[in-house]
């Protein structure tokens, strides 16, 4: 792996929020970041809006140890996420293993169901606070960084929540 920047990207099977997907691939491709992208169960992943993703590997096979940052894309489909077994794993350990970890739009309740966002502030989808209740800081603000912890709320915050990983991985 050497000294490249190593990011996966947390995609749904489908109805990912392509924008999402896009802005922040598109940001980590100019800093030359190695990307990887995961899903559940498919080789290729269906946006919301019809965009269709290689799936490099199944969120099974991902061990966090190999990447620098680990982020999680919104959309409907995340919540296939919520409370899954192993996303769940995947954001506990990116927050032992002291790795960045980010989610946007509805995502953040996947690190709100890991725990990990006990006593931290984070943001969400708007229509979605109610899923972070009891389990973090709602700020409301449309990127939120806490420690290693980014949370976006959606869509228009892409661009911005791709360039705060990119500062705190610097």
């Amino acid at each position: 792996m050497g000294n490249m920047t190593s990011v996966l990207l947390i995609i749904s099977p489908e109805e990912f929020m392509d924008s999402e997907f896009d802005d922040t691939k598109k940001i980590f491709e100019q800093e030359g970041f190695e990307i990887t992208v995961a899903s559940k169960g498919v080789s290729k992943a269906l946006g919301k809006l019809g965009s269709i993703v290689k799936v490099d590997i199944d969120i099974d096979k991902v061990e966090v140890k190999d990447y620098d940052a680990i982020i999680f894309i919104g959309g409907s489909g995340a919540r296939i996420y919520f409370n899954d077994p192993v996303a769940l794993v995947i954001a506990k350990e990116a927050v032992e293993q002291g790795k960045i970890l980010a989610a946007i739009c509805v995502s953040p309740a996947i690190l709100g169901n890991a725990g990990v966002l006990q006593k931290k502030k984070a943001t969400i989808f708007p229509s979605a606070v109610y899923l972070l209740r009891g389990k973090a800081e709602y700020t409301g603000k449309a990127v939120e960084v806490d420690g290693n912890i980014i949370t976006a709320n959606g869509p228009r915050a892409a661009k911005a929540f791709a360039k705060k990983i990119v500062e705190l991985i610097g």
